[in-house]
């Protein structure tokens, strides 16, 4: 028996969509949403209503009948910390998502419970989120920082980094929970996980944390240099936030967070443009060989993700640095519909069991 299932994943101003039949995809699309529009409905958390009728409206447009649907999943936000897998949503889990104090933030993907939720109450189908940013298995050790005041936390790429493990480990011929495998995950932030017999035992935190700054974020940093830039008076800490989070990187130092575009300039002879991108590419290079330490040098592969994986001189550099450490796989864009789907499939098939959430 094949189980239909709806995934949504919404960004800032769009919500991609896609309608899978176990993995065989029947439609996926992106809805644009005009900014001025989303402006009018209001902040990111009250855009669910406003956003769920552009997703039954497409699935119309696509001969999707709702009815057919045997469970709707959505990309799990800033939930609570959480182990990797899926899980069922419930009350306390969208509340969770509209309350900023935990993580400080409130990112578009919150709304990913709330329109999946919404649909599937209406349908009277289960709802799940699969892998949220917010999977946090790191050791204890891991968790250490320095300082007592702050502890290190995980925020990572779970959804495509976890499911390109798993495919990673199927190609080995190994069960996920036997390998020792590192990933990258590679786009406007770069998290680089170190898997261990199938956890995430550490990570970099790719938003703002530590690991290799990337085309929008400042990465690790001097503290001495970050706590004069924070006192400067030049931004208040909202603005620093921003710049560090969506404005630093490759799009401070080229004005472009697009590698395809960067590479055509480092072809063309661009040596600040080929400074820059190596310089990155360098510092995902100590990042994955750090790992290799956090594995205690016993590692199966490493995988590179993401849409900066397509790009063949990225590619080419980075693995002359870290092949040394183990066979190098390439697995370029991102997986995320599709994980999402294998994730509310293997619930309902009866492969896994759906968590309940604690919050």
């Amino acid at each position: 028996m094949r189980y239909r299932v709806l995934a949504i994943n919404p960004g800032s101003t769009s919500t991609k969509i896609s309608v899978f039949d176990d993995n065989v995809e029947v439609f996926i699309k992106t809805l644009r949403h005009d900014p001025a529009e989303l402006d009018k409905v209001g902040p990111i958390m009250e855009q669910g209503e406003y956003r769920k009728g552009f997703v039954i409206e497409a699935m119309k447009e696509n001969n999707i009948d709702p009815k057919t649907l045997d469970a709707v999943v959505g990309r799990g936000g800033l939930v609570r910390p959480v182990h990797g897998g899926t899980f069922n949503i419930s009350e306390k889990m969208l509340v969770d998502l509209k309350d900023p104090s935990f993580w400080g933030r409130v990112h578009a993907s919150n709304l990913g419970p709330h329109i999946a939720n919404s649909i599937a109450k209406e349908l009277n189908v289960p709802a799940f989120i699969v892998d949220p940013v917010a999977v946090d298995e790191i050791e204890d050790i891991a968790r250490i920082s320095g300082v007592p005041e702050i502890t290190r936390k995980s925020l990572f790429h779970a959804l495509n980094t976890r499911y390109t493990a798993r495919k990673l480990a199927e190609k080995l011929g190994k069960k996920f929970e036997d390998c020792n495998i590192i990933g990258a995950h590679m786009g406007g932030g770069i998290s680089v996980v170190a898997f261990k017999k199938g956890r995430a035992v550490d990570v970099n935190n790719a938003l703002l944390g530590m690991g290799p700054f990337s085309p929008q974020r400042a990465g690790a940093l001097p503290i001495g240099d970050l706590l004069t830039l924070a006192y400067s008076g030049k931004y208040t800490q909202k603005q620093l936030e921003g710049y560090l989070a969506k404005s630093a990187g490759l799009m401070a130092y080229l004005g472009t967070d697009d590698g395809k575009e960067i590479t055509e300039r480092i072809a063309a002879g661009d040596a600040e443009a080929k400074k820059y991108f190596d310089a990155m590419i360098y510092q995902i290079a100590k990042d994955i060989a750090g790992c290799g330490a956090v594995l205690s040098g016993k590692i199966d592969a490493i995988f590179l993700t993401g849409g900066l994986a397509y790009g063949k001189y990225l590619v080419d550099e980075l693995t002359s640095r870290i092949d040394f450490v183990a066979p190098v796989h390439i697995y370029p864009g991102e997986f995320e519909m599709q994980a999402l789907t294998e994730g509310a499939v293997k619930v309902l098939k009866g492969i896994e069991k759906a968590h309940d959430y604690k919050g």
